[in-house]
């Protein structure tokens, strides 16, 4: 909990308490409204106290929210002002075998970049692989296992002595997007992480839309549809971490991508040579290419034809490939329900950004 005192008198005069409350409705401080009176050499404003350090509260007006994007092998956090620009921005490698020390790098980032803006008690959002289990409220189906079972949002809160947000860094990237970002103006989007995972987002009318489970968005542990009857890696398919086969994520990830070149010519590349490969003009990877994009543009059909998006934004290393924004919806055409396609497929206007930015999207501009 906080150290908390009142600013005492002769420093400055202290007008008013406020008492916070806590997530869980308890005590979290009382907190000292004061206005400094002895020139502009010392700080004034409303404050608190932690761990005997004066620390102040962060004022509506700046706009300032702070954002961490929790990955698997770095950890981000940025704060956005209040024109949605990332005003500081700060990474470590994330510590993948301990929970704890996890914990503890996200609040070492979290106060670092709020020192950096000079604001302290700032929105925090978080953006992690996975998602809550309504059920129990712990964190479930991350790829950094670690994370898994645990009471992540309660634990954070704690660390961080505030209420804290969390989403799945697919709704994260797709918030971002929607907000200000290459589907800006949009009302209903789809967002997809195309990386060493497949996940997806859905915002309408600028709000995420995670569901009743939890799970809105997650497309990639869906079968891949309309297999084809000539292929048998489409049929039943590969195998996927999560214990059922076929998903798209096994094909559309950077790591599907990769497999199937290797399936098709015994070559052990990754992803990223196979697109480099195909632009220079292998004819192998060529062959690979098209058949990601057709697996591609069956998925990206399918979430069409259910949800009819009025924009697709793709994000994650394999957004990068300029081609696909052609290819994919030349292909769809085949597998959408309608006379008609106004869908626009896009690429994520922040990149590798767009999640961290998202994270701090959690809490709407004041």
């Amino acid at each position: 909990m906080l150290d908390v005192a009142a600013h005492r008198a002769g420093e400055s005069d202290a007008r008013g308490l406020l008492e916070l409350s806590g997530p869980t409705g308890g005590r979290l401080a009382r907190v000292a409204a004061a206005v400094n009176t002895r020139g502009p050499d010392r700080w004034s404003g409303p404050f608190y106290f932690v761990h005997g350090r004066r620390q102040p509260i962060a004022r509506e007006q700046s706009g300032f929210r702070v954002g961490v994007d929790l990955g698997g092998t770095k950890i981000e956090a940025v704060v956005l002002d209040g024109d949605s620009a990332i005003a500081v921005r700060h990474r470590l490698p994330t510590p993948r075998e301990s929970y704890d020390a996890i914990l503890d790098t996200i609040a070492q980032l979290v106060r670092r970049v709020e020192g950096e803006v000079g604001e302290a008690g700032l929105p925090v959002g978080i953006g992690t692989p996975g998602s809550l289990s309504p059920a129990t409220g712990r964190l479930r189906n991350s790829n950094t296992v670690v994370m898994n079972g645990q009471p992540f949002v309660e634990d954070i809160q704690q660390r961080l002595e505030r209420e804290v947000r969390i989403a799945n860094d697919a709704n994260c990237l797709t918030l971002s997007e929607a907000s200000d970002g290459a589907a800006a103006g949009c009302r209903v989007v789809f967002g997809v992480i195309l990386g060493t995972g497949c996940g997806g987002g859905v915002v309408v009318d600028g709000e995420l839309r995670a569901g009743a489970n939890g799970i809105g968005g997650e497309w990639g542990h869906n079968p891949l549809p309309w297999p084809a009857p000539d292929d048998p890696r489409e049929s039943p398919g590969h195998v996927c971490w999560c214990g059922r086969r076929g998903c798209m994520e096994t094909y559309l990830s950077g790591t599907g991508l990769a497999l199937e070149h290797r399936h098709r010519t015994g070559e052990e590349v990754t992803g990223r040579d196979v697109i480099e490969r195909a632009a220079a003009g292998d004819e192998a990877a060529l062959a690979t290419r098209e058949r990601y994009a057709s697996r591609l543009a069956r998925g990206l059909s399918s979430i069409i034809n259910l949800l009819d998006p009025d924009a697709i934004v793709l994000g994650g290393g394999l957004s990068n490939v300029d081609w696909l924004y052609a290819r994919v919806p030349e292909l769809w055409t085949q597998w959408v329900f309608s006379d008609v396609i106004h869908t626009r497929l896009l690429r994520a206007r922040y990149g590798d950004s767009s999640g961290v930015r998202g994270a701090a999207w959690l809490w709407p501009k004041s």
